[in-house]
Order: structure tokens, then C-alpha cells, then sequence
């Protein structure tokens, strides 16, 4: 039987806070961020609107949600050009191009 005290306990969740792929899980993880991140791995930078065209089921909302996550982890980049009407871009980040293989893997180990 495995007993864990309260410093066990501790140290375990440490070990699980600092987990490379929990990390890169809670990152890439969400309804909407794999399909946003393979879109842009195969179309390059996209607007907004292309995005919402190309991911069918993703409200405006989740899209706006999910894009403004993925830049805060710098898997993203966004590009606001101010025009009229102002042209919002996206596109992977150099971070974020590195996780083709991932990506890549990823989808063939769920098609299986």
C-alpha cells in the first residue's frame, strides 16, 4: 500500500506542476486549439474571418477565446494592420511552428 505524507503530497504535486507535457498539454489543449493550430500549420497566416470559414462549429466567441489563448502562450502571433476596417492576422509563431511533429503525431495516434 502506498502511503504519502503531507511532504509526499507536496513533492508530488510539484513534480506534476513542473511537468514538461502537462505544461505543453494545458497549452495546446482545448476544443478548438488543435484545429486552429493545424489550420495554421497548412494555410500560413489567416484573418479572422478565415479562420471562422475554414473551422465550421466554432462560434465567433470560442474562436476570439481560443486565438487569444493560444497568443498568450506564444504559440500565436497576432497582427492588427490598421486600415479600414482594421485587418486582424494570425500565425504561428516560430514556437509555434515547432509543434508540427507534435501536432503531426498527435493526429495519428487518435485516427488509430
Amino acid at each position: 500500500m502506498l502511503k504519502l505524507n503531507l511532504e509526499g503530497g507536496l513533492q508530488m504535486a510539484k513534480a506534476i506542476e513542473n511537468c514538461p507535457i502537462d505544461q505543453t498539454l494545458q497549452q495546446i489543449a482545448g476544443k478548438w486549439k488543435g484545429p486552429i493550430i493545424m489550420t495554421l500549420l497548412e494555410h500560413g497566416q489567416c484573418r479572422f474571418n478565415e479562420l471562422e470559414k475554414r473551422l465550421p462549429g466554432c462560434s465567433r466567441r470560442m474562436l476570439a477565446l481560443q486565438l487569444n489563448d493560444l497568443v498568450k502562450a506564444g504559440i500565436v502571433a497576432k497582427e492588427v494592420t490598421a486600415t479600414v476596417p482594421v485587418r486582424t492576422s494570425y500565425s504561428l509563431t516560430p514556437r509555434g511552428r515547432q509543434l508540427r511533429p507534435v501536432i503531426e503525431e498527435m493526429q495519428k495516434w487518435g485516427s488509430v
